[in-house]
């Protein structure tokens, strides 16, 4: 779906302005991982583990000690379920935080807005309004 990907993108970009894009960036190497062949996984989770999760790495995602050391271990049985947990926490943590700061942002906004057309908005009228003035102005998601 191109609004997904476009979302997406917009969502990565507003990371990046927050420096925290090594979130949705340690997210999309988790799903990718989930689609690794068997003879790569033991490779593929060690460089993500060494780039995301262990302390100090170079793109180091929030997660608390105990997850960390759980992911630790899953790495010894490495199977596509490895990173589940703190995939799953930064999900969370991405969802509560800074996807909430997103949709309040200038780039979702610009983002959702359907195209005018060259019709001017109600709101650029002076005056007293209508609800139904509105429609015409907001976004739609049908």
């Amino acid at each position: 779906n191109s609004f997904l990907s476009d979302g997406r993108k917009a969502f990565a970009s507003f990371l990046q302005f927050e420096y925290s894009q090594e979130n949705i960036e340690f997210w999309e190497a988790c799903e990718d991982f989930k689609q690794t062949s068997v003879d790569k996984m033991d490779m593929k989770a060690k460089m993500i583990f060494e780039r995301y999760v262990e302390a100090d790495s170079p793109s180091e995602v929030n997660l608390d000690s105990a997850t960390r050391e759980q992911t630790r271990k899953n790495l010894e049985r490495c199977d596509a379920s490895c990173f589940e947990e703190a995939q799953s926490k930064i999900f969370t943590l991405m969802e509560k935080d800074s996807y909430r700061r997103f949709l309040k942002s200038k780039l979702f906004l610009e983002l959702s807005q359907p195209p005018m057309l060259n019709k001017p908005c109600s709101l650029e009228k002076k005056g007293k309004q209508h609800v139904s003035d509105l429609s015409q102005c907001l976004p739609s998601y049908a």
